[in-house]
């Protein structure tokens, strides 16, 4: 995504100032062993909710081994996130942060410390990466940046030395606080604490290992404002679609989403991401577009199938539940389940109040509970 500001707004906010700190020791380079470092995990918790933040010594050894020891210390615990850019970046770190007495001087301390190792890491959505004092590529220190949305300018200018895992909804919260135009945060967020753990093994993927026959004997019911809907599930013709719509439901992606398509005698449909609240990272990381699993289902009444796109790869999270006969589907579109109780529901949403095809009084697909 392009910048949200001017690019002299942005190097304000990445502490490009003209408020210089105190002449102290050059540039140094924090020893710790490779070992020592390797799979770590910040936790960064803060007043408005945690977020993690997996650490790469492959991209930058020193500056990981210096932000551990200054996490280590409690030397971020009482800063404060002082300076944003609204979806664009959240700065933190400077131990002056402590003090409100110091807002003239906020992103002025803790810098000075770090030589550049500067790397090909994009500046994506979740990067971190340390701030600078202006025209000193060696002087980074404690205080960092986190990319709230891709920022493809900061590429190759600034040392990135860790990417947010979890918690990116966190971290734009934390953007979206009151700022003045210069970018300086009006109301304090706190670090609280700064832990480092060893990253945990990675959680197997719900679902990704369960055999046909137990994917069949699965159940999910859907709890709508109109009424409760049960499904079966058909794996031995579309197992991958079996497991996604598992897994969303399971991560609750599906739940506050609307009935936002009802075409009388065809179809109703939900299941799509933009009439609900934004996704937490963890459910986004689990929306991908599907392969197309066509098969011989016949698309009859009571029928649940994924919508798509033109490509028949894209399908993401939005499904349809067949009203009536619609031969025009067939080989067209992934059938993975039916209704095997609720139909009565089903035919309540088709008669529903229409403007066009999208229900006059919202109908809501409130959530999605796996049996």
């Amino acid at each position: 995504m392009p910048l949200p500001h001017n690019v002299p707004m942005l190097a304000l906010l990445l502490g490009l100032v003209l408020i210089q700190t105190a002449k102290g020791p050059g540039p140094v380079t924090p020893q710790l062993t490779p070992a020592a470092m390797a799979s770590k995990q910040a936790v960064v918790e803060t007043t408005v909710g945690t977020f993690l933040i997996d650490l790469r010594p492959d991209l930058a050894p020193a500056h990981v081994a210096y932000f551990i020891r200054l996490a280590q210390e409690g030397a971020y615990t009482g800063t404060t996130f002082h300076r944003i850019i609204r979806h664009g970046i959240i700065q933190g770190g400077d131990p002056l942060t402590r003090d409100p007495a110091n807002a003239k001087l906020y992103g002025t301390g803790g810098l000075g410390v770090l030589r550049a190792e500067i790397s090909s890491e994009p500046h994506t959505r979740g990067a971190v990466s340390a701030v600078l004092q202006p025209g000193k590529p060696d002087s980074a220190g404690a205080q960092f940046f986190v990319c709230v949305t891709d920022q493809a300018a900061l590429t190759g200018k600034y040392t990135i030395f860790g990417r947010v895992s979890d918690g990116m909804d966190v971290v734009q919260r934390i953007s979206e606080i009151p700022a003045t135009p210069e970018g300086i945060a009006t109301e304090r967020v706190e670090i609280v604490s700064v832990t480092i753990r060893d990253a945990p093994a990675p959680e197997p993927v719900p679902f990704s290992t369960d055999s046909v026959e137990a994917l069949a004997a699965r159940r999910a019911v859907l709890e709508t404002s109109a009424g409760s809907v049960t499904l079966e599930f058909f794996p031995s013709k579309a197992p991958e679609h079996v497991r996604a719509f598992l897994r969303l439901a399971h991560a609750g992606v599906f739940d506050g989403t609307s009935f936002h398509r009802v075409v009388r005698g065809f179809v109703v449909q939900t299941g799509s991401l933009d009439t609900r609240p934004p996704l937490s990272e963890r459910q986004q990381k689990l929306v991908r577009p599907l392969p197309a699993e066509f098969n011989d289902t016949k698309h009859v009444k009571g029928i649940v199938s994924m919508a798509r796109g033109d490509d028949p790869d894209s399908a993401l999270t939005s499904f349809f539940i067949v009203i009536a006969d619609a031969p025009s589907l067939d080989g067209k579109y992934t059938a993975f389940g039916r209704v095997v109780d609720g139909l009565d529901v089903i035919d309540a949403i088709e008669g529903a109040p229409l403007d066009g095809e999208t229900p006059v009084t919202q109908i809501v697909l409130r959530r999605v509970t796996i049996q």
